[in-house]
């Protein structure tokens, strides 16, 4: 099968090297040229972890146009703060109707997405879908190389038209086929992001561990106490109720945990330190990092903005969101996603 990556980020790089070892025809796509030097001169990522070795791919490009041609499926890699910006690429380069996936979407990623693309090219009608997350546990070690410590079971996967989910997984190639399931709907996968809630807080919350030159912490085993946990927690309770009152209750972090880890513990702080996946993963070195500049404004702020909508409170997402636009100087709630922007979209008018 002919599959492009679009970013070539610690996700980007595990899933074209997972593709391409099962006899695919990767092309990756990244939107900085200086990133990928090293990686469009050798056309090889470096592996280790639970797939190792060094493994070709077929093409690496920064150019849009080259990068989607003759594509039978494209699977989005990047932040969500990017989509925007991919799709207004995309609306430029796509000549056919092609299945995108984001991988993942956050909080109405296939919505922003698809507004951006029929806004700018109406023609072409695409397969739209995003994933609840993404089904790798990696990490980025260099330009060209990436440690994938495992991947995730049961990954829930939606279209706009969730009799389509399966459609959508026939049209991945067969080596992921069997680590998605079709969602109910595109609340779970939207309102079901559960990386606002583990990414966020935490982060926030150990600010001052980030920041300091003389040591290094493992996120989750370090920087997720039982305080912290018990907050996100709350965090988290904020995000089912949310689903609840759109009609269909998304399952708990410590469910999803459960599910897609195989772990388990009486409350979310055990079962984030049973889970053997995470003891490895070293915090991020600043704040300035894709679990703020990511989860919250396409996270968090639309979480809020459609808790508030249904009647919510929606106190303590609110809360982290302030912490976060007044340590960085950011305000998220302007540049985050609008459910304005979405206003010409029937689906959302079903969901609200």
């Amino acid at each position: 099968m002919n599959v492009t990556i679009i970013g070539a980020g610690n996700s980007g790089l595990a899933m074209a090297a997972h593709l391409s070892a099962e006899g695919n025809r990767v092309t990756i796509w990244n939107r900085t040229l200086s990133n990928i030097e090293k990686l469009k001169k050798s056309n090889t990522i470096k592996c280790e972890g639970i797939i190792n070795g060094s493994i070709k791919v077929n093409r690496v490009t920064n150019d849009m146009q080259e990068a989607v041609d003759g594509a039978d499926v494209i699977l989005v890699t990047t932040p969500a703060n990017s989509h925007k910006e991919i799709a207004l690429q995309m609306a430029d380069a796509i000549k056919k109707p092609t299945t995108i996936v984001l991988n993942p979407g956050r909080t109405f990623g296939a919505l922003e997405f698809k507004s951006i693309f029929e806004k700018n090219n109406y023609k072409i009608e695409n397969l739209i879908a995003e994933a609840q997350t993404i089904i790798y546990t990696c990490r980025r070690t260099g330009e060209d190389s990436v440690n994938i410590i495992t991947l995730k079971s049961d990954v829930l996967i939606s279209t706009f038209d969730a009799s389509r989910n399966c459609e959508v997984i026939e049209k991945l190639p067969d080596c992921l086929k069997r680590y998605f399931i079709p969602a109910r709907s595109m609340i779970e996968t939207s309102i079901g992001n559960v990386g606002m809630v583990l990414h966020c807080a935490p982060l926030l919350l150990n600010t001052g561990w980030t920041e300091c030159n003389n040591s290094t912490y493992k996120y989750y085993y370090d920087g997720i106490t039982k305080s912290v946990a018990r907050l996100i927690e709350k965090i988290d309770a904020e995000r089912v109720k949310v689903s609840e009152l759109l009609g269909l209750k998304v399952e708990s972090t410590k469910e999803w945990m459960e599910r897609t880890y195989h772990v388990s513990g009486k409350d979310l702080y055990e079962c984030i330190h049973n889970n053997i996946a995470y003891k490895t993963i070293d915090a991020p070195n600043s704040i300035n990092h894709r679990y703020i500049m990511e989860d919250v404004p396409c996270g968090l702020v639309p979480l809020e903005a459609i808790g508030k909508k249904l009647g919510l409170e929606m106190k303590n997402t609110g809360l982290i969101i302030d912490l976060a636009s007044s340590i960085l100087e950011i305000d998220f709630r302007k540049i985050g996603r609008n459910l304005d922007d979405f206003k010409d979209l029937k689906i959302l008018n079903t969901l609200l």
